[in-house]
């Protein structure tokens, strides 16, 4: 029997008993065949206007068996790369031709695959023997956007990426849900809401008390479209204020009243407070504080309705009230009174009539 060729690779397959004494180099041959097959590189040089016809020699190396095949060399016309037909066989082939024109991988009988005349890129294409075929699976470079489908599950929980690229829901194509595989099932969504709001974050499921919590790691910021708030708590009463910068963080509120225990004896205001002022046991004199500010207000009220028997003197310290360099007597039963600083003419006046 004499020898015969594989119909893909063209190895030489020896029949029983021929090329005794010489079978060795065939067999290396054939094996150095395999190599290429499975991880050959060849550079194939391309005619301007032709293109090429890889090769597939009987019984020896030739750059149509190789695994990764890289096309070269300037096209100026629509070009094609042709292997013969019925060779079966998986490429990964790259486009590295210089020319703005289409080259395209076929069997001699079949259409192919295309590059188009901007692709210089990869591709991992098979022939069946008919036709070459695109098996999908395409370069992974910085222009690239990569599309996952189908449900991650991590440690029973659903993230669902569509085919787009979109991180969504899987029934409605909305959202991101993360769920909680317990008997109460509790859901954080991140909702594509309408043009006008934005995307929304939200709670939902069985559990009517559900946290949302935003940590950032380290010293870091929570910054919201600009907005950075601090990475820790203030104390109490103290209020948010912005810089006008973005930057938000922690003061002490200075509008309000923070009030103060019952007074029974005289004692200096500080402002801001306000004073339950009880004369029961004698009269006294609240003083209001030294250098104050423009707006600073203090607040004294008739504890036990005793103002008219024991009145309660309002020391100036220094500074006027309603614009007299005096002291003021509060001697009206259940009497309130507000003073708020105006500045060094008027000094202290009086909030409310």
């Amino acid at each position: 029997m004499a020898n015969s060729t594989s119909a893909d690779l063209k190895l030489t397959v020896q029949a029983t008993g021929e090329n005794s004494g010489t079978w060795g180099q065939i067999t290396n041959t054939n094996l150095l065949i395999l190599e290429q097959a499975i991880g050959g590189y060849s550079s194939v040089a391309l005619n301007a206007t032709t293109g090429a016809t890889l090769t597939f020699s009987n019984g020896a190396l030739s750059n149509g068996k190789d695994a990764v095949i890289k096309l070269t060399g300037t096209i100026t016309g629509n070009v094609n790369v042709v292997i013969p037909d019925s060779v079966e066989k998986t490429y990964i082939i790259e486009n590295a031709t210089s020319g703005s024109f289409t080259v395209t991988v076929k069997t001699s009988s079949g259409t192919g695959v295309t590059w188009s005349a901007t692709d210089k890129g990869k591709k991992m294409v098979y022939s069946d023997g008919t036709n070459v075929v695109d098996t999908a699976f395409t370069e992974v470079s910085s222009d690239y956007s990569p599309q996952l489908s189908g449900i991650l599950d991590t440690n029973g929980n659903d993230i669902i990426i569509d085919n787009g690229g979109a991180v969504e829901d899987d029934s409605n194509n909305e959202y991101v849900k993360f769920v909680k595989t317990a008997t109460a099932v509790n859901e954080v969504s991140i909702t594509n809401a309408a043009a006008s709001t934005g995307p929304e974050i939200s709670a939902t499921g069985d559990d009517t008390n559900i946290d949302l919590k935003l940590t950032p790691k380290g010293s870091g910021n929570l910054v919201f479209d600009g907005i950075k708030f601090p990475n820790a708590d203030g104390t109490v009463d103290q209020i948010l204020v912005t810089d006008g910068a973005g930057n938000l963080s922690f003061t002490d509120n200075s509008g309000g009243t923070s009030w103060v225990a019952v007074k029974t004896s005289g004692f200096t205001a500080v402002a801001g407070e306000g004073y339950f002022c009880d004369t029961t046991g004698g009269a006294f004199t609240a003083t209001l504080p030294s250098s104050p500010t423009l707006g600073d207000e203090v607040t004294f009220v008739d504890y036990a309705g005793t103002f008219d028997t024991n009145n309660l003197t309002v020391g100036r310290n220094s500074e006027n009230i309603q614009g007299t360099a005096a002291d003021l007597t509060v001697s009206v039963e259940r009497a309130g009174l507000t003073l708020v600083y105006s500045g060094a003419t008027q000094g202290w006046l009086l909030k409310d009539k």
